[in-house]
């Protein structure tokens, strides 16, 4: 039962990624591909959890060894490949950041475009700037260089970089009558995006390496659990299995 709700668990995370449109997990979602197949692959071990956790039972009520010794087998496997998974984004957190900054840096440039499968995408990218009270990804600077903003000589400003009751889009900035600006002059958040993501990490660091290792135990004893049932079922006894 705990390795079928474990399963639920990792399958709901698995759908939320690829259903959630209001959070910074929409940005990456939608800007790269990579994450929408890790969701695929959360929602396939999901399922792949939680029939093992059936098959487990099954084999431990009725003490078949063949379904334990699959369970085990799926059990190593799945946690080999979190263990992996793991590895390979703390390897590799240097090119996920400079992924972070090209994919972001390009929907800042094209805010605000006439594309309307855009919209979701920018809508996200709003509700991070005004949830972590950040501006751009390294800073206010980066909205330099959106098109909009440069048409409009830097006299507007994006809306969620403030403490604006808009949540969306530009505001003037007030300045003289054909005058112009620059990001200096915003009454935006100092702080970009990447610095407030990293601070959210390390504040929350804690409960992520929580979770996983708490995963990982479960995983370990249920591994543990089903080869000390396996030697202690002598021989095969195919007549226990429920006839369907």
């Amino acid at each position: 039962l705990l390795f079928q709700i474990l399963g639920a668990v990792i399958l709901g995370f698995g759908i939320w990624i690829l259903a959630d449109k209001t959070s910074f997990i929409t940005v990456l979602q939608m800007s790269s591909p990579s994450l929408k197949t890790g969701a695929y692959i959360l929602i396939g071990v999901g399922a792949l959890t939680m029939l093992m956790g059936f098959l487990g039972c099954l084999g431990a009520v009725n003490e078949v060894r063949c379904l334990l010794g699959l369970y085990f087998t799926c059990l190593m496997v799945i946690l080999i490949t979190q263990v992996a998974a793991g590895l390979v984004i703390y390897f590799q957190k240097e090119t996920l950041k400079e992924e972070l900054s090209r994919i972001v840096g390009n929907l800042i440039e094209n805010y605000s475009s006439p594309n309307d499968d855009e919209k979701n995408l920018e809508d996200a990218w709003d509700y991070v700037q005004k949830q972590i009270a950040c501006c751009g990804w390294i800073g206010a600077k980066d909205w330099e260089k959106n098109e909009f903003i440069i048409n409009q000589s830097m006299t507007v400003y994006p809306c969620s970089c403030s403490n604006s009751s808009k949540d969306s889009g530009f505001c003037n900035l007030d300045v003289p009558l054909n005058s112009t600006g620059t990001y200096a002059d915003w009454p935006v958040h100092e702080q970009g995006c990447m610095d407030g993501v990293e601070k959210w990490l390390k504040d929350n660091l804690g409960v992520i390496l929580g979770v996983c290792t708490g995963v990982a135990v479960i995983e370990l004893l249920g591994m543990i659990l089903s080869i000390s049932l396996c030697k202690n079922i002598h021989s095969e006894d195919y007549t226990k299995v429920p006839k369907s």
